[in-house]
C-alpha cells in the first residue's frame, strides 16, 4: 500500500501536469476528488467557489490574498468560458481599464452575456463577478481576446462607456485617446450608432489632449452625415496630461499621464532642497555613515532577518562563502553582502550626481549594475542560476496582500525606459525622488529586489538636490506599503509624498547635527 507521502506525490504530479499546461485555476472535472481533497488538506489548493480551486503554497497564510489575485483573471476567463461558452465579454469600462494597462484587481467584474441571470457571485477577498444579462453579443469586429479575456476594442470601449467615465478615469481614457492612430474606427461606430452626444465628448476629449486634427475629423464627418455634433470636453480643467505623441503605447502613455497628474501634489509638499553640497567629501562620508542603518531597515522591510552584527561583519569583509559553509547557506548573509556591493555602486553614481550629472541619466546607466550586485552573492553560492542576473523579468509578479498587480512582463521593456526618460526631463528634485521611487515599484521590472532598487533610485534622485540619504524604517513598513498602495490603486500620491517628505525632513535634521 502506498505511504501518505507517496499518495501526496501522486496528487502533486496531477496538479503539476495542469500547471505545466498553463493553469493555476482548477475545475472539478480536471482532478479527482481524492486528489483535490489531499491537495487542499496540504495547502496546495485553495477553494474559490463550488467546483473551483486555485493553486497555492503550504506556506501561504489564511489571510494571504496573493494566490487568489495571481489567479483572478484566469478564473474569470475559465469560469465564464465554462458557463457561457463564447457568448460573453467584459464590460466596456473594465475593457478600457485593462487596455490602458490599469492592472488593479477590481472589487467587481461585470460580465455581459445573453446567458446571464443578473446575479452577483461572491469571490474571495471581497471580490465578485456579476453576470449581466444582455440581448445580444456585439459584432466580432468590436471585440478582442487578451489572455483568454473577451474585451471590447479600444475604439468600441471609448464609444460605449458613459460620458461620466471619462472624468472618473481621466488617465485611462486619455491614454486610449492618445493610442488612436486615426479617427476611422471610432467614426465607424459613432456613425452606425448615430451617437452625436458621444461624438461630441470624444472630440472634446481629443481636443483636451492636443489632438485637434482627429477631433475635427469626427465633428466634420458626423455633421456631413447629418448629425448635430458639438464639442463637449468631458474632463475637468485640472485633468491634464503630458503632451503625448500620437499612438503612444498604453503603458508609456499611462506613466506619462500619471506623472503629469501627480507631480503638482509633490511640489506642494516636498521640503525645499538644500542645493548641491559644497563639501562633497563630507556628503559622501555621511552616505557611508548611514550605510548600516539603511541596510538593516531596507533588508528587514523585505523580510530578511539581519542584525547589526551581521551587517558590520559584511561591511568589514569578514564574510567568505568560499571558506565558510554557513555563509554559503545563509540567505540573510547573502542578501546583506549583495546590499553592501550594490550600495557601493549607488554611492559611485551619487559621487557623479553631486557634481552636477543628470540624476536620471546616471540611474539609467547604472541601475542594472545595482541589480546585479544585489544578487551576485546568491549566484556565486549556487542558490539562484546565473541567468537571474540577465535583467528584466519575463513573467508575471504579484505583491503580497495588494490588489495592485504590476504591468504585464511584455510591457516592462517599454515602461522602464519611459521612467528614466521622465526622470531625466523632470526639473523638480522632489518629484524625481517620490515618483521615481513609486513608479519603479509600480513597474516592478525585476523578479526580485524591486523595493531595494526603488529606494536606491529615490536616494540617487535626492542627492541631485543635496538632500541627505534617507532611510525608510522597518518600523514604518505598514504605513509605507499602505501609502504605496494608495498611489498604485487609487492614484492618490499624497499619502506617499507626505510619508517620504517626513522622512527627508528627519534626515535633514540629523545631518545638520552631525
Amino acid at each position: 500500500m502506498p505511504s501518505p507521502h507517496e499518495k501526496l506525490a501522486d496528487s502533486l504530479a496531477a496538479l503539476q501536469a495542469l500547471q505545466e499546461a498553463g493553469h493555476r485555476v482548477v475545475h472539478s472535472r480536471e482532478l479527482s476528488r481524492t486528489h483535490r481533497e489531499r491537495l487542499v488538506a496540504n495547502g496546495f489548493l485553495q477553494p474559490v467557489i463550488k467546483g473551483w480551486w486555485v493553486s497555492s503554497s503550504p506556506g501561504a497564510r489564511a489571510d494571504d490574498s496573493t494566490p487568489w489575485y495571481a489567479s483572478f483573471w484566469e478564473f474569470c476567463a475559465r469560469y465564464c468560458g465554462e458557463r457561457f461558452g463564447d457568448e460573453w465579454h467584459l464590460s466596456p469600462e473594465q475593457s478600457l481599464l485593462l487596455l490602458a494597462e490599469n492592472s488593479v484587481i477590481p472589487r467587481q467584474v461585470v460580465v455581459y452575456t445573453p446567458k446571464g441571470t443578473n446575479h452577483n457571485i461572491e469571490l474571495p477577498f471581497g471580490t465578485s463577478l456579476y453576470d449581466l444579462k444582455t440581448t445580444e453579443i456585439p459584432p466580432a469586429a468590436e471585440l478582442i481576446r487578451r489572455d483568454d479575456l473577451r474585451l471590447f476594442t479600444a475604439p468600441a470601449a471609448l464609444v460605449r462607456v458613459p460620458e461620466s467615465f471619462f472624468a472618473r478615469q481621466p488617465i485611462e481614457t486619455q491614454v486610449l485617446l492618445v493610442s488612436l492612430r486615426d479617427a476611422s474606427d471610432v467614426l465607424r461606430l459613432l456613425l452606425s450608432g448615430g451617437n452625436s452626444a458621444k461624438a461630441g465628448a470624444i472630440a472634446g476629449g481629443l481636443r483636451h489632449i492636443g489632438r485637434a486634427e482627429l477631433a475635427d475629423d469626427i465633428v466634420k464627418t458626423m455633421k456631413g452625415a447629418g448629425y448635430d455634433v458639438r464639442d463637449s470636453d468631458p474632463y475637468d480643467a485640472t485633468q491634464a496630461v503630458a503632451a503625448l505623441a500620437p499612438a503612444t503605447s498604453p503603458i508609456v502613455g499611462r506613466m506619462q499621464a500619471m506623472w503629469q497628474s501627480m507631480r503638482g501634489a509633490v511640489v506642494e509638499t516636498f521640503p525645499q532642497q538644500p542645493g548641491l553640497p559644497a563639501d562633497r567629501d563630507r556628503y559622501l562620508h555621511l552616505v557611508d555613515d548611514i550605510y548600516r542603518s539603511d541596510a538593516y531597515h531596507s533588508l528587514s522591510i523585505e523580510g530578511y532577518t539581519v542584525s547589526p552584527a551581521l551587517i558590520e561583519r559584511v561591511q568589514r569583509g569578514d564574510w567568505n562563502p568560499a571558506r565558510d559553509e554557513e555563509d554559503r547557506r545563509n540567505r540573510d548573509a547573502l542578501a546583506a553582502r549583495g546590499y553592501w556591493q550594490a550600495f557601493q555602486k549607488v554611492k559611485e553614481a551619487i559621487a557623479e550626481i553631486i557634481t552636477g550629472a543628470n540624476a536620471g541619466a546616471r540611474a539609467r546607466a547604472s541601475h542594472m549594475d545595482w541589480y546585479r550586485e544585489l544578487f551576485q552573492p546568491f549566484v556565486a553560492a549556487g542558490l539562484i542560476p546565473a541567468a537571474a542576473l540577465a535583467g528584466y523579468r519575463n513573467d508575471a509578479v504579484y505583491l503580497r496582500t495588494s490588489r495592485y498587480v504590476p504591468p504585464r512582463w511584455e510591457a516592462v521593456r517599454d515602461a522602464t525606459p519611459a521612467l528614466f526618460d521622465l526622470l531625466e526631463r523632470e526639473p523638480h528634485v522632489g518629484v524625481r525622488a517620490v515618483l521615481g521611487h513609486w513608479l519603479f515599484g509600480y513597474i516592478h521590472p525585476y523578479p526580485d529586489g524591486n523595493g531595494r532598487m526603488a529606494r536606491f533610485v529615490m536616494n540617487a534622485m535626492l542627492a541631485s538636490g543635496g538632500y541627505p540619504w534617507t532611510v525608510i524604517r522597518v518600523d514604518d513598513r505598514d504605513a509605507y506599503l499602505s501609502a504605496l498602495d494608495s498611489a498604485s490603486i487609487d492614484m492618490n500620491i499624497r499619502p506617499f509624498t507626505a510619508f517620504i517628505a517626513e522622512r527627508v525632513r528627519w534626515s535633514m535634521d540629523r545631518s545638520e547635527k552631525l
